[in-house]
Order: structure tokens, then C-alpha cells, then sequence
């Protein structure tokens, strides 16, 4: 038994670990995996779920130990790997729909101070909330669409 800190708690992922071993010593993933808990103390979430598909298989293994392991999959992070270039791409096209709405409304009044201070914060490479966007569009109904 493997217990680890200073309130000595049980170290489930290795008891699965030498479980899934013993069962099948030939297994290269779960050597790999004991590898590598061994070399860095964790594994990812990805690691514990294909460990977890693994011992799932194996009939005589305590529950406990595989509801334990769950858990603590369970409270890892899920990271989300979007790519960053279309996020931005999106807030440039957007920057690049509310500059020209500003323009036009500083074509017609080139003194007023919001929308200055707006295309400042858009050029500055600053994204504009919600409310902000907002503003812009209301501006250029009120002054250049004259809608109400």
C-alpha cells in the first residue's frame, strides 16, 4: 500500500496501477502510466480515463478503488483546446463592423466625445462590451439613420 503526505492517505491511482499490472504484466500503457506516476507523481485526465477503461475490464477489482479513481477524475479540469486564431478573427471582423459605424457617425459629428472615445479604445486593440457595441449601433440609428 502506497500512502503519500503528511495525513498518510491511501494512493488509489497506484493501487489501480499495480492492479492493472498484476492482472496483465505484458500491458505497455499501463507500464507507461507507472512510469510516468512514478517520475512525476500525477497523471493527466486523458491518462486516468483510458486507465480507468482498462480497469474497468478486470471482474475481481474492488469497486472502491475504480469509484475513487472516478472522483478524482471527476474534480479535474476539462480544457478546452479551441484554437485562438478563429476567436480572433472574430473580434477583428466585429472591431473592423463598429469602426466603420463610427466613422460614419465622425463624419457627420466629429466632435462627439463617446464615439472619440471609442475608436480610441478600438484602436488601442481594447475589445469593446457589450454595451459598448450597443451604444455604437444606437448612435448610428439616432444620428445617421435618424431612427428611433
Amino acid at each position: 500500500m502506497a500512502l503519500t503526505g503528511k495525513k498518510k492517505k491511501i494512493d488509489v491511482i497506484d493501487k489501480l496501477l499495480e492492479a492493472c499490472y498484476q492482472h496483465n504484466k505484458d500491458a505497455l500503457f499501463i507500464m507507461s502510466l507507472m512510469h510516468q506516476y512514478e517520475d512525476r507523481g500525477s497523471l493527466s485526465k486523458k491518462q486516468l480515463e483510458g486507465l480507468l477503461l482498462k480497469a474497468r475490464k478486470i471482474n475481481d477489482l474492488p469497486t472502491g478503488i475504480i469509484a475513487a479513481v472516478e472522483a478524482i477524475v471527476l474534480k479535474m479540469p476539462t480544457r478546452d483546446k479551441t484554437p485562438v486564431e478563429s476567436i480572433r478573427s472574430k473580434d477583428q471582423e466585429s472591431s473592423e463592423d463598429y469602426s466603420k459605424l463610427m466613422n460614419e457617425v465622425l463624419e457627420k459629428y466629429p466632435q462627439h466625445k463617446r464615439v472619440l472615445f471609442l475608436k480610441t479604445q478600438l484602436e488601442q486593440r481594447k475589445t469593446l462590451a457589450a454595451l459598448e457595441q450597443k451604444e455604437i449601433e444606437k448612435f448610428h440609428q439616432l444620428l445617421i439613420l435618424n431612427k428611433k
